[in-house]
């Protein structure tokens, strides 16, 4: 017989870890919760301070807790927003019935207008840029003491839409010549172009029927440009298109504004003559956005339309002249993946750029 033990006296009771106030709770009772002095009051404590509503509430482990609160300052904040903007409307229409200039608009934050500084901006002023702008490889076209002229090439096996995008190419590079690729290696290319007197070659790149690459060489003596190639869309697939003119396009180049930026877009516009024909009325835009160049070509159109001003009463119709544009196509953006000294070499080639992920230290760091 098993003799019980302990029997009359009430076992002595271990005192667990549950039941120490400052050990991290397990359990699912209010009190190890933040419902009274727990983690919801330190949380709350902690959404009075600075920051986005996700920083000001991520101290709460709790996620009931941090949830609710996450919405309670999430409502706060809609709310005082919204009485700021009505307090602006109100503002703005008392000045115009007084006839006075309205209050000036709040200044959107975007990634762009609160980029990083980078030591490297171009000073369009800038004597010393001038002076290497002087000296460099694009000197001579920029004198228009040589003429563009661009060699036109593909992969291996192009597929049929790799010829269409070529042929709309052509149209929007109006001293470029097609040569077919034939099997012949980049380096017996560049060579041949060079000994004929072309100024670039530009070789398009396609994996699975899918453009995706450009090599662009600017001759005789480099640079190399590498660039990504995305977001392709052909002319015939533009609502709205129109087909390009023989007349030589102009060429618009926005915010390529550091000193990688300023030569590459030298290198691009050094495909382009510098003499256009304004009646064509053709545009060919590079557009730089966070690091992504995006290529259009438009031709502006001038129309004449009636209008009539919504304000006044019986008012009559007059004839006013608008400028639209229309797309000729093609679209597509360029991501920039090296920047080599020299023509193309693969193997033994000095690079002047390259991405690496310690110079991307922010999303608020770009580099064009």
């Amino acid at each position: 017989m098993v003799k019980e033990q302990g029997r009359g006296k009430s076992p002595k009771r271990i005192k667990a870890k549950d039941d120490d106030p400052s050990a991290p709770s397990t359990s699912g009772s209010d009190k190890h919760r933040g419902g009274d002095g727990g983690d919801g009051d330190a949380g709350a404590k902690k959404a009075g301070g600075g920051g986005t509503i996700g920083q000001q509430t991520s101290g709460i482990r709790n996620k009931q807790k941090r949830s609710e609160l996450y919405h309670k300052l999430k409502h706060q904040k809609e709310k005082t927003k919204a009485k700021e903007r009505r307090k602006r409307q109100k503002e703005a229409a008392k000045a115009e019935e007084m006839g006075l200039e309205p209050p000036p608009k709040p200044v959107q934050h975007t990634l762009e207008n609160t980029r990083e500084a980078d030591e490297t901006m171009v000073d369009p002023e800038d004597e010393e840029v001038a002076a290497e702008e002087n000296d460099d490889e694009f000197a001579a076209h920029f004198a228009n003491a040589r003429p563009p002229k661009v060699l036109l090439t593909t992969s291996y096996r192009p597929s049929k839409i790799m010829y269409t995008f070529m042929s709309e190419l052509l149209e929007m590079l109006p001293c470029a010549e097609y040569y077919k690729r034939n099997g012949f290696p980049l380096k017996k290319i560049v060579k041949f172009a060079s000994k004929r007197d072309f100024t670039d070659l530009i070789v398009l790149n396609e994996d699975r029927k899918q453009i995706n690459g450009l090599l662009l060489v600017h001759l005789p003596d480099g640079p190399t440009a590498h660039f990504r190639l995305s977001n392709l869309k052909l002319g015939r697939d533009i609502v709205g298109h129109g087909r390009a003119t023989t007349h030589r396009p102009e060429l618009i180049l926005n915010h390529f504004d550091t000193r990688l930026g300023h030569r590459l877009g030298r290198m691009l516009a050094s495909l382009f003559p510098q003499n256009p024909q304004f009646r064509g009325r053709r545009v060919v835009t590079f557009h730089n956005q966070r690091d992504f160049i995006f290529v259009r070509h438009h031709r502006y159109i001038f129309e004449e339309k009636e209008t009539r001003d919504p304000k006044a009463k019986d008012a009559k119709k007059k004839k006013a002249v608008v400028a639209r544009l229309q797309e000729l196509g093609p679209r597509f953006t360029l991501k920039l993946l090296s920047l080599q000294k020299g023509t193309f070499d693969s193997k033994n080639g000095e690079f002047e750029w390259l991405p690496k992920k310690e110079n991307k230290t922010s999303r608020r760091r770009f580099f064009l």
